[in-house]
């Protein structure tokens, strides 16, 4: 297939690009006008632009692209721009997929478990509701804005991703040097619930969604085996042979973060993936513990 490849420079695409180019697939990649070069599509997701005649010919998209959420601080200008990287560049590649002749099969969309919100012990499949905060908005928006390419007939696929952890970026990235140091500790009162998934698992679930014809709607992507963050906390540390005896309270993360953003990263998201397994995927690294070893102890 040729596929069309938004925000191919993060942690995900890269690790997604090479993945699909070793099943045969050719890549057209969406980047930045500056950036423009062969087999490439040059888009301004904020601005809506997007050189619609470079996607000819595409048989699937995979929309990744959006501005990181842990940047910075959420100031009103920064959540705009949270918010229209992703309704804006998704609506712009929606409506132009769906302007294609032949139009493509399927798009991949990214979304987020934020779309469930802060949500305490629940345990959450595709068919929970939206809950409340900015996050959440925001995914809802960003799920919505894929709606001209679905009225076209165009399969879409909405990936609810939890946390994606490998030592090159995200999440695993931060704390790492922190806890190798033995200065590692809790979040918050650590109760809160962490859904997780390796980058090879997302990847690997991405495929599978990519190629089964009948996947379409909300995913959620991370394993059946969520754990609360301070069972995480102890995790990392043992695989690490580091102490994790220093709790970081929610006062103090606000301080650099805000205090919104703070109880974004502090919430309580516990989803499974219930759809994705129903679908045949089958996790390489469903538990926690033997996934940070694979990944650290490389």
């Amino acid at each position: 297939m040729k596929i069309a490849v938004t925000g191919a420079s993060g942690l995900i695409g890269t690790a997604l690009v090479p993945a699909l180019e070793a099943r045969g697939h050719g890549i057209v990649r969406a980047v930045r006008a500056s950036q423009g070069g062969p087999d490439r599509v040059r888009w301004d997701p904020e601005r809506g632009a997007l050189d619609a005649e470079a996607l000819a010919g595409v048989d699937a998209a995979v929309n990744l692209a959006g501005e990181p959420i842990g940047k910075r601080r959420w100031t009103a200008r920064q959540k705009a721009r949270i918010l229209n990287s992703r309704e804006r560049g998704t609506v712009t590649l929606a409506r132009n997929l769906a302007a294609l002749s032949p139009r493509p099969r399927v798009l991949i969309n990214a979304s987020a478990m934020g779309f469930y919100g802060d949500r305490g012990d629940d345990v959450l499949t595709e068919a929970a509701p939206s809950g409340s905060g900015f996050l959440a908005s925001v995914c809802r928006r960003w799920e919505a804005a894929t709606a001209p390419a679905s009225d076209a007939d165009i399969r879409v696929v909405h990936l609810r991703t939890g946390l994606v952890l490998h030592p090159s970026g995200g999440l695993l990235k931060r704390v790492l040097l922190p806890f190798r140091a033995g200065l590692g500790g809790r979040l918050g009162t650590g109760q809160q619930w962490m859904s997780w998934v390796t980058l090879a698992d997302h990847i690997g679930a991405m495929l599978h969604l990519l190629e089964d014809d009948d996947a379409h709607g909300a995913f959620n992507v991370a394993t059946a085996n969520p754990v609360r963050n301070v069972n995480f906390t102890r995790t990392l540390a043992h695989v690490l042979r580091r102490p994790a005896i220093i709790p970081i309270p929610k006062a103090l993360i606000a301080v650099p973060f805000g205090r919104e953003l703070a109880n974004d990263l502090l919430a309580s998201i516990r989803i499974v993936p219930e759809r994705l397994e129903r679908a045949g995927y089958r996790f390489a690294s469903p538990e926690l513990e033997p996934a940070l070893r694979a990944l650290l102890e490389r």
